[in-house]
């Protein structure tokens, strides 16, 4: 973690003011001028990433700190708790062009973003949130709604909103996932969203459950991407995003149709990769489990540069060399691992394993565990 941030004095009002600053954690590619809360560019240039805790400070100073953290790196709003007095928080920030995300632990909290506070400082940005654990409420546009973990929940900065942030039962804190975008990353039209502002928004299956997964690997940041990698996943992340609003609005036909087409191509992966185990994972097996034809699927896949029954090979490939090169699993016979993962025959298996690196299951299982 990087070294916390300076305090700094200043002066507001003939009384004097403690404020704060902090430093980037880790740049790739390039960084611009300014942290603040204005959209950031649409085009992937950087991956910036930031962590950030109070506990370097006084427990009088925390929550102060937290407020301007959450005021320049989100949105203007108030902020209250039961903690106040000993606000224990940690925070990774993380922006990906457009998009600005951050996993947060923090005690359990109200937040208001009141008219004056609008009319003072509007982005123009969408947040789109959901807990890892505990629980969070939001009410906005005459509506309110509750969700526990991986419940989804939208807010739009241009309307007041509050909300509450709850810890699960015997924990101090509530984890959160944040993500703010500005709303011309989205192919809808002014207010077609409305409906959606402070609604619970399905994470546990479909597209938004496709969706927390993408979003928790961007996450991850730089301790496994590249900025190549973030370019790729928040492109990604925003299709999700935009599927998922048009499916609760059942407004598909209003997407692009390059949306559409990832979005199914991430769903059949998806659904490959849960069944790359039935020996019958055949195209025409996935194409019936979509309700499309088997040349919609292939063609779906033609971007990728390979076949549905290729990408099926190579993933199932993958799986056994990875338990070939495991310790755990040397009492496992090869056939096992092989049936394991959807290769009945084991000749089949060896010839296509072979093919693809260079080796006999056996020798490579060999020379794995030898190197290990």
């Amino acid at each position: 973690m990087a070294a916390d941030p300076p305090a700094t004095s200043g002066a507001e009002g003939g009384r004097p003011v403690r404020t704060y600053s902090w430093p980037t954690v880790s740049v790739t590619l390039h960084c611009p001028g300014s942290f603040d809360n204005d959209p950031l560019p649409t085009e992937v240039t950087t991956m910036i990433e930031r962590e950030l805790s109070t506990e370097h400070l006084p427990p009088s100073e925390r929550f102060a700190y937290w407020h301007e953290v959450s005021r320049q790196l989100f949105l203007p709003c108030a902020l209250s708790g039961e903690a106040t007095d000993d606000y224990r928080m940690q925070a990774r920030f993380l922006d990906f062009g457009a998009m600005r995300m951050a996993k947060l632990a923090l005690p359990p909290s109200r937040i208001s973003r009141s008219p004056k506070l609008v009319r003072q400082h509007d982005p123009g940005v969408y947040q789109l949130i959901f807990s890892l654990h505990g629980h969070q409420s939001f009410a906005q546009a005459g509506r309110a709604s509750s969700c526990g973990p991986r419940g989804l929940l939208l807010n739009d900065s241009s309307r007041p909103f509050h909300g509450t942030m709850t810890s699960g039962r015997d924990q101090d804190r509530t984890t959160l996932v944040v993500t703010q975008f500005p709303r011309a990353l989205l192919p809808f039209k002014p207010g077609v969203l409305d409906r959606l502002l402070a609604t619970r928004l399905p994470g546990h299956g479909g597209i938004g459950a496709l969706l927390i997964h993408c979003l928790t690997e961007l996450g991850h940041g730089s301790t496994r991407h590249t900025a190549a990698d973030a370019a790729r996943l928040s492109s990604v992340a925003a299709d999700l995003i935009a599927a998922l609003f048009a499916h609760t609005l059942e407004s598909g036909s209003g997407l692009p149709p390059e949306t559409h087409h990832r979005v199914l191509l991430l769903r059949v992966q998806a659904y490959i990769e849960r069944n790359l185990a039935d020996p019958g994972l055949t195209p025409a097996a996935i194409a019936a489990a979509h309700h499309i034809s088997i040349s919609h699927l292939h063609r779906v896949f033609k971007a990728q540069g390979l076949g549905v029954a290729t990408w099926i090979r190579q993933r199932r490939l993958q799986r056994c060399r990875r338990d070939l090169a495991d310790p755990a699993l040397l009492a496992y016979p090869i056939h096992a691992i092989a049936a394991r993962w959807g290769f009945p025959s084991n000749s089949h298996f060896s010839r296509a394993f072979r093919a693809s690196y260079g080796l006999t299951p056996g020798d490579y299982r060999h020379a794995a565990c030898r190197s290990g």
